[in-house]
């Protein structure tokens, strides 16, 4: 796709701290066994592209991480602390953990400017000034400072998904979690979300990425993790997963998704 870079993490992986960890992660939705005995680790500066068919359990695992879905079993860490269950230790790690999801969850009864400054003034204690002279930074980096005034409906799909996107990165995440962020968008506006994260992955930030945008997990990933039935099937670079699959189950399905 236009308007895409390459990007080359700074460090090789040996080097790095891990920042998520899973191990043996198992969650049912009744008789659903929707994720079974997952183990991934994910380093810091690390884009991982989590890839599969409807159903995979891939935004599923997604939200487990910041624990809006609780897990059966298994055990997962965030910068090497296990997820805390409940009060103001997991008021923290969904503040550490920055989220966008596939609706843009903005309050429409506030305007842009105030939707990012919210949280950092009522989570992080920051003072407004200082909330609004970085909000005001974010809006220029995602391409919407003009739009600071303006509510979430007089935006675009593609320009909400960018506000949502600066909101969390008001909190300065250590990591951000992307469950499907361009899929309720019009096809000419994915290209100017996937922008914003491609230089989200070349500035060094740790990225969870569930997607169905093959462009982006080929050029922006360090690696993509294939899913199907709950389980991750394989996982390999870029290179190695879209031209060398393992298995195939992978290559039936990038049969199918990349023949439309």
């Amino acid at each position: 796709m236009a308007g895409y870079t390459e990007h080359h993490p700074d460090a090789p992986e040996a080097a790095r701290s891990p920042m998520v960890s899973l191990r043996g992660v198992d969650k049912h939705f009744g008789d659903l066994h929707v994720l079974r005995g997952i183990d991934l680790d994910v380093a810091a500066k690390e884009v991982v592209v989590v890839v599969g068919p409807s159903g995979s359990g891939k935004s599923t695992l997604c939200r487990t991480i910041n624990r809006l879905e609780t897990i059966d079993s298994g055990e997962i860490r965030v910068d090497g602390t296990p997820l805390p269950t409940e009060g103001p230790a997991l008021a923290q790690l969904r503040a550490d953990v920055g989220m966008v999801f596939q609706s843009f969850n903005l309050f429409a009864h506030r305007t842009i400017l105030d939707n990012i400054t919210l949280a950092p003034i009522q989570v992080r204690r920051a003072k407004r000034a200082v909330a609004e002279a970085e909000a005001m930074a974010l809006l220029e980096r995602v391409g919407i400072a003009d739009k600071a005034g303006h509510h979430p409906a007089q935006l675009s799909g593609g320009q909400q998904q960018r506000a949502a996107m600066a909101r969390a990165l008001a909190m300065h995440p250590k990591v951000m979690l992307f469950d499907e962020p361009t899929s309720a968008l019009d096809p000419e506006m994915v290209n100017e979300v996937l922008d914003v994260m491609v230089g989200l992955a070349r500035d060094g930030m740790t990225m969870i990425v569930v997607t169905h945008e093959m462009g982006f997990a080929r050029r922006a990933a360090d690696r993509v993790v294939f899913m199907d039935q709950g389980r991750i099937v394989e996982q390999d670079t870029p290179a190695g997963f879209f031209d060398s699959p393992r298995t195939e189950r992978a290559r039936s399905f990038l049969a199918s998704v990349l023949t439309h």
